[in-house]
Formats: structure tokens, C-alpha cells, sequence
């Protein structure tokens, strides 16, 4: 369970319900608004009562063990976090992508399973050269930066500050990662959270009041480096806050979508967040 059941935010959930209830009892026995020959009916009134009260907190408990949908306040900003397709968001989808956007899907450069080889397989299947001509013609010289060492593993050349981005029809195109001379995937802490401070700076300009909708990132194959035991719930906590330190204001109705996996869900306290939601 990614709730206990005696867990602090479902026992304050629930002493809400009971202040209520509770009142409603007190103002009935203070007020002795019941009559005489309905007396002896109290007694089952407070059984029926301390019963919905158990029922109560067991609904709060497993709604939040359940919770896969909620929004979050962000100063003025609505933030949309959820489990579903990011394929199937309206408005902008975010595709993460390495330094270098490479677009060879072969399991060594590019997983089939990662969300930018599933974003090239299903969009471009056999006309990735489209991509890269699009990528090409829409460079800013100024995002260009010297490569380090030689890659010898196969994939692109030219190398691209991270956080930058490319509209492509409805999708945003994102400079994520870093490769190694392996082609692995890292990144360190500091890193990560330039990345996302600089990219909500970068969508802020470009979003045109569309819904946006993004992963989690780092979820996938990408390593923080001294950071291996760090969990999703943890990386969205952190997006969360860096889009909050950002320039980034979505005007209604646009709005932020994060979207969890299926896979992940379970690993992420959905209540949790929501509960702290005024301490973002």
C-alpha cells in the first residue's frame, strides 16, 4: 500500500468529517431538540453514527491508495498529474531526447521502449530522415555546443544545450539527457534541475496558451548520477518545484499535464501531494 492506514494526511482528512458529524451530535444533545418518546433512539443514532465514521475513514484511506488523477494549484497554474497515454494529451506533448537528438532506434543508441523510440516508430516509421532535416533547418546556432569526445558507437555529431527545444507540429522535442562515449544516458543533480528551469523558460515562450503536457523526467533510462536510489514521486516533486521557481504561468484554461506511466503509479503518493499542495 503506498498509504498507511493510520497515515497523517488520511487521519486529518478524516478528523474533517468528524468535526461535522460530531457537531451535528453535540448541537442535537445540547439543544434537546429530540423529542422525549424518541429518547431511547439516540443510542442507536450514535452507533449509526460512530459506524459511518468508520466507513468514512476507510473510503478516505483507499481513495487514497487509488488516486490516479489530480490537480495541484501553482501559483494561479493549474497542474494536471495523472496516469495515462501521453500520446493521446491534447495540445503540446513533450518528447524527451538526448543531447544530441539522436533518431536511431536499434536498442543500443535508442530503446524501442523509451518513450522517444515509441515517438519515432509511431510518427515517423520509416521516414526518420524527416525528423532529422526538420531538426537541422530548425537549429539556433546559439544551442550548438562543442561535443567532448568523439562518438564512435554511431549516432549524430552535433551536440545541443540541454533544454533545448523543437516544435514539431503538436509535439515538443527536447534536449534531456547526456550521452557518454558508451551512449548511456546520465545526468547529475545540478543538471537536472537547470534542465527543467531553463525548459519551462523555453516553453513559456513558445506555448501559445496550449495545454502542455509532459512525463516525468528522468523516469525512464536516464541515471542521476550519486543519486541511484531516487524514485519517481521524488523527481516529481522536483519538477514541481522548479516549475514553480520558473517564469512559467499557464493562463486558463491552459494547463500542465504530468503524466505517470501505468507502470508507475503505484510508486507515487498521489494524496500525498495533493495534501501538501499548499506547501508548493
Amino acid at each position: 500500500m503506498k498509504v498507511n492506514f493510520l497515515d497523517k494526511n488520511v487521519r486529518n482528512k478524516f478528523w474533517i468529517y468528524f468535526s461535522v458529524i460530531s457537531g451535528i451530535l453535540s448541537f442535537i444533545l445540547l439543544f434537546n431538540i429530540i423529542p422525549d418518546e424518541y429518547n431511547n433512539c439516540l443510542k442507536y443514532f450514535g452507533y449509526a453514527a460512530f459506524v459511518i465514521l468508520i466507513l468514512i475513514y476507510l473510503f478516505i484511506w483507499y481513495r487514497a491508495n487509488n488516486l490516479t488523477n489530480i490537480n495541484i494549484d501553482v501559483d494561479g497554474s493549474t497542474v494536471n498529474i495523472k496516469c495515462g497515454d501521453l500520446f493521446s494529451e491534447k495540445g503540446l506533448k513533450t518528447i524527451p531526447f538526448n543531447e544530441f537528438f539522436d533518431t536511431i532506434v536499434d536498442d543500443k543508441i535508442i530503446s524501442n521502449k523509451s518513450l522517444n523510440g515509441i515517438f519515432i516508430n509511431r510518427i515517423f516509421n520509416d521516414n526518420v530522415g524527416q525528423l532529422d532535416t526538420f531538426i537541422v533547418e530548425n537549429s539556433d546556432s546559439s544551442d550548438i555546443i562543442e561535443n567532448e569526445f568523439e562518438r564512435t558507437r554511431g549516432g549524430k555529431k552535433v551536440k545541443f544545450k540541454l533544454s533545448t527545444i523543437f516544435v514539431y507540429e503538436d509535439y515538443i522535442i527536447t534536449a534531456f539527457s547526456k550521452f557518454d562515449e558508451h551512449n548511456r544516458a546520465t545526468l547529475t543533480m545540478p543538471e537536472y534541475i537547470e534542465f527543467l528551469i531553463n525548459f519551462w523558460d523555453r516553453v513559456n515562450r513558445i506555448y501559445a496558451q496550449k495545454n502542455v503536457s509532459v512525463p516525468i523526467f528522468g523516469s525512464g533510462i536516464t541515471r542521476l548520477k550519486e543519486h541511484k536510489n531516487i524514485g519517481d514521486e521524488d523527481l516529481l516533486k522536483i519538477m514541481l518545484w522548479t516549475f514553480k521557481l520558473s517564469e512559467m504561468k499557464f493562463k486558463y484554461p491552459a494547463k500542465l499535464s504530468i503524466i505517470i506511466h501505468e507502470d508507475k503509479i503505484d510508486q507515487i503518493n498521489l494524496f500525498n501531494l495533493k495534501s501538501t499542495e499548499l506547501g508548493l
